[in-house]
């Protein structure tokens, strides 16, 4: 990602400078330049997709920006860094999700892209998301090895909280158990090449149109999982701890495994399936007191809880 970032916005804007030249009011037009779209080219072949620039992209290209150049001066190769104390743009942060009418929509229209020859790669993809909140390079790139079946879990040796266990639903597990093995050391490999699948978002896009949803992203999946999970009646230190979010303080390498998040796993697995093909009763609220039988007491400090 930080290669695309360099080949699609820095170097076609700030390539042919000089760094000794470089000055903040550069880094900040070109920070304006991708935001609107400067930089923005079509998809080119059959492979990779558009380059679309925007505040998002904007974001993390300033961000693998500064990255070079502070490596740059912890080098000598330059004296500061130009790009200290560039300004963020200020952006509304994406809540989407999708309601269980939604969820439904999306349920139906996979069922018959399946049937028109949908990629089956990126529609087990979609599935496997929903069914567990794993970010988007955290599914994609899902290696065999990290699955422990009987246990129930993904040992992650690195992400983006570092390494930690992921605890997922016996559904979700059977459901990366029912990938054919291709050779590949990924469940969701690439379709030729020893990589992993890359096109999710060109089928979600493709079934989005189909179930008529709109302003849908794998990031929109997780955020699903997590507000299904909220539905259920579990509490943000429960849906915390299922979709990976780093403890402050917490250094342990691995989270103890509670049988009460075993639990809530495979509930909110079942009960995303069950939406998704049709099956689920109309969500009721929870009984009163369900968050607490059903749940990590709120003082069990070995479950993880921060960002988002």
């Amino acid at each position: 990602m930080d290669r695309s970032r360099i080949d699609a916005h820095i170097k076609p804007l700030l390539g042919k400078g000089i760094i000794d030249t470089l000055k903040l009011g550069d880094i900040e037009g070109a920070l304006a330049d991708i935001a609107v779209g400067k930089t923005s080219k079509a998809r080119v072949g059959s492979r990779g997709g558009a380059t679309t620039g925007g505040e998002g992209g904007a974001a993390r290209t300033m961000s693998t920006l500064h990255s070079l150049l502070e490596h740059a001066v912890r080098l000598g190769k330059i004296t500061s860094n130009p790009a200290k104390g560039v300004r963020r743009l200020a952006s509304t942060p994406r809540d989407r999700r999708l309601s269980r009418a939604e969820i439904e929509k999306l349920g139906k229209a996979m069922r018959i892209a399946e049937q028109d020859g949908e990629h089956p790669t990126g529609l087990a993809a979609i599935r496997c998301f929903l069914m567990t909140g794993l970010r988007r390079m955290e599914g994609l790139a899902l290696e065999r090895a990290w699955l422990h079946d009987e246990e129930g879990s993904i040992r992650f040796p690195d992400t983006k909280s570092g390494a930690q266990t992921r605890v997922i639903g016996r559904a979700a597990v059977d459901l990366l158990l029912a990938q054919p093995q291709a050779g590949s050391r990924f469940f969701f490999p690439a379709d030729w090449g020893e990589g992993h699948f890359v096109g999710i978002v060109r089928v979600l896009d493709r079934i989005c149109a189909m179930a008529r949803l709109v302003d849908v992203t794998p990031h929109t999946l997780r955020h699903t999982f997590a507000s299904v999970a909220s539905d259920l009646g579990f509490s943000e230190l429960t849906i915390a701890a299922l979709l990976g979010h780093a403890s402050r303080g917490v250094t342990q390498r691995y989270i103890h495994i509670d049988e009460a998040l075993r639990l809530a796993a495979d509930r909110v697995a079942d009960e995303m399936a069950d939406i998704l093909d049709g099956k689920a009763a109309a969500a009721r609220p929870p009984r009163r007191g369900a968050r607490q039988s059903q749940e990590f007491q709120e003082t069990d400090q070995r479950v993880p809880q921060s960002e988002s």
